[in-house]
């Protein structure tokens, strides 16, 4: 049997009931390619997290982002 630290439990975050988007479907909203998601994540300018290897946006997010002008 594997010997280690306890693995840390998963919990369901308040205030979402809107699924998180992918690069690809937020790329698809903006009318962009992915790459430029992809920068626009690196860059700080687009509020994301990241899930394992992959990066989630809220559709809020997305939202806050095209209000302040830049989408």
């Amino acid at each position: 049997m594997l010997q280690g630290p306890t693995p840390a439990r998963l919990c369901a975050l308040p205030g979402g009931a809107e699924r998180p988007l992918t690069v690809r479907e937020v790329a698809e909203r903006l009318a962009i390619c992915t790459a430029t998601v992809y920068r626009l994540c690196e860059r700080g300018e687009l509020a994301h997290v990241r899930v394992s290897n992959a990066i989630r946006v809220r559709p809020a997010d997305v939202d806050a982002f095209i209000a302040r002008g830049q989408g």
